[in-house]
């Protein structure tokens, strides 16, 4: 699969993942990266990275991916299941996700999503799961 940087950050205007500054880094096949900003968007009161802006950019990594490998037929992915374990706070910069594909079926699309801070360190473990259904 091409490079879909482009047609990633199109998907994101006016969502979520815009207000919280989410940028899709590259698209494969079976991987989706992106990155997000540790700031006032994505802080939770205590100052740190909040739990729930992490679930938004492991569901944006893997939804995206999981669009891209139905669309040219007719499909579309909808997220019916997230999980996360948090397991490193980060205060500022950036964090940086891939999404792998762990299940590709008709009906179901299942993401395994890692987290990390700038020095590498994983931040947060993710799992989503994806129905696919018509356009």
């Amino acid at each position: 699969m091409t490079n879909h940087k482009e047609l990633g950050k199109e998907i994101g205007k006016g969502t979520i993942a815009e207000v919280l500054g989410i940028e899709i880094t590259s698209i494969e096949e079976d991987k989706v990266k992106g990155k997000m900003p540790v700031d006032s968007r994505t802080h939770q009161p205590y100052g740190t990275l909040h739990g729930g802006a992490s679930v938004v950019l492991a569901e944006t990594l893997g939804s995206i991916g999981s669009h891209f490998l139905v669309k040219d037929d007719g499909k579309a992915a909808v997220g019916i299941e997230v999980n996360a374990n948090h397991l490193k706070s980060v205060v500022s910069g950036w964090v940086y996700g891939e999404a792998s594909i762990v299940h590709r079926g008709a009906k179901t699309h299942v993401w395994s999503i890692n987290l990390k801070n700038e020095e590498g360190v994983l931040i947060c473990t993710s799992r989503l799961t994806v129905m696919i259904i018509t356009a």
